[in-house]
């Protein structure tokens, strides 16, 4: 046994942090299916194919909501708390939930596990991991104790008063984690609530939060609240998360009519949540055609959400302005560096790429269902968004293993993905510069 010890931490020396971080996210994902397929979690009676049992522990661990079973009435007490346990370590990533449990039992942290940490954040520096680290964790606990008593009074009065705890905790995890997971059986999602006030408000703040980024929330509770005297970062995500949560709201209330709580509802959840308060399958084109642009683009870097991110949005649309007004990349009286160009275009193309081709195979495997609702499934599914027109259940062997990998690569990210595999040195010689004509 020492021997394996000795030769995994020898291993685990030589790799860079994010072959390390995608190889942990992916045996998360084995542990929690096998979890998944024991007798006794699920109901008495039933069994879960080993397939389905790999699609949700995916779906859990990217934090997406895609189901092929129905959580509640598939799945056990001891079921369900697997697939939370799963939410929550995917949400903070593995690296996170390491180092947290490493702080608890007293060792210290060494500099490879800081800078697997640095990776699965996406922050710059490692000063102050620890202490960062210490933050996360606490501000988890906080949002997630304060969202389950929040949200019990909407559950405890359709439910049991220990069936309305769990509800609620559960809820509050995969609403803080951006899951989309529900436990109230029916696949009915929270189309019953969709009228509760409370809990609207309660789980959006919860997306909210846990989708604008740690490094945000801290740097908010920094400044009390002062937008000024906040970091470049914190501006940005703070202005296009508003930016599109209204937005969309008003493009879905034109739409579709909802009402404005359900259309502030979906347009918040639409960026990674995966909950619903609406039959998607009853929507018009258009109304989907919103919700998808809201998926792809997704939540902030460094948070539980997924998708190319707000950041990447902004610098583009920056981009577009700066041609027209022939002035430099720049936002709120600062100068982008170029380098985030190039790096916003390549995750905008690669993520176009991804959700091109899985559409692509889609199509090919289910000849038989409309393209808009497989791309909307794929889009989903790379933005670990978890919204369905409700095909999910029905789709082939294929068609899961499909979204399984795309939901893979939407957590751990299609450019991090490509070069795990790839360690070239910088070259030493450059070809000559010529240009081409775009456009």
């Amino acid at each position: 046994m020492s021997y394996i010890r000795s030769a995994i931490s020898k291993f685990l020396k030589t790799q860079p942090p994010a072959r390390i971080i995608a190889l942990g996210f992916a045996l998360l994902i084995l542990c929690g299916a096998a979890l998944l397929m024991l007798p006794f979690a699920v109901h008495p009676g039933l069994h879960i194919a080993p397939l389905d049992a790999l699609f949700t522990a995916t779906s859990a661990v990217c934090v997406t909501g895609l189901v092929v079973v129905d959580t509640a009435d598939t799945f056990s007490m001891f079921g369900q708390v697997v697939i939370a346990v799963l939410i929550q370590i995917g949400g903070l990533g593995v690296a996170s939930i390491g180092m947290g449990l490493a702080l608890v039992t007293g060792r210290r942290i060494n500099l490879k596990g800081r800078s697997l940490v640095r990776e699965a954040l996406n922050v710059e520096s490692l000063d102050g991991m620890v202490r960062l680290v210490r933050a996360v964790l606490l501000m988890t606990l906080i949002c997630e104790g304060a969202g389950a008593v929040l949200g019990f009074p909407a559950f405890a009065g359709n439910h049991m008063p220990l069936q309305a705890v769990w509800l609620s905790i559960f809820h509050s995890i995969a609403s803080f984690n951006n899951a989309g997971f529900d436990a109230l059986g029916g696949g009915t999602n929270l189309i019953p609530y969709r009228g509760d006030v409370l809990l609207n408000i309660v789980t959006d703040a919860l997306v909210i939060v846990g989708g604008i980024g740690f490094m945000v929330i801290l740097d908010v509770g920094r400044c009390r609240g002062q937008f000024h005297r906040m970091t470049f970062h914190t501006k940005v995500v703070l202005s296009t998360t508003a930016v599109l949560l209204v937005g969309g709201a008003v493009l879905l209330q034109l739409t579709d009519h909802m009402g404005w709580l359900a259309a502030l509802f979906q347009s918040m959840t639409a960026r990674t949540a995966g909950f619903s308060s609406v039959d998607l399958g009853s929507m018009s084109s258009a109304g989907l055609l919103v919700i998808m642009i809201l998926m792809f683009i997704g939540a902030s870097p460094g948070s539980t959400g997924g998708g190319i991110k707000t950041t990447t949005f902004f610098v583009l649309m920056q981009q577009v302005r700066s041609i027209f007004s022939k002035r430099r990349l720049s936002g709120f009286h600062r100068r982008l560096p170029d380098s985030s160009l190039s790096k916003a275009a390549t995750i905008m193309l690669m993520g176009l790429m991804v959700v091109g081709c899985g559409t692509f195979a889609l199509c090919v495997l289910e000849p038989q269902l409309d393209f808009g609702r497989l791309l909307f499934e794929q889009i989903s599914a790379y933005s670990t968004a978890g919204l369905s027109t409700g095909i999910t259940a029905g789709l082939r062997a294929g068609s899961k293993a499909v979204l399984i990998f795309t939901m893979f690569i939407g957590r751990v990210g299609a450019v991090t993905l490509l070069s795990l595999w790839v360690e070239r040195p910088e070259p030493s010689a450059h070809y000559t510069e010529e240009t081409i004509t775009i456009g």
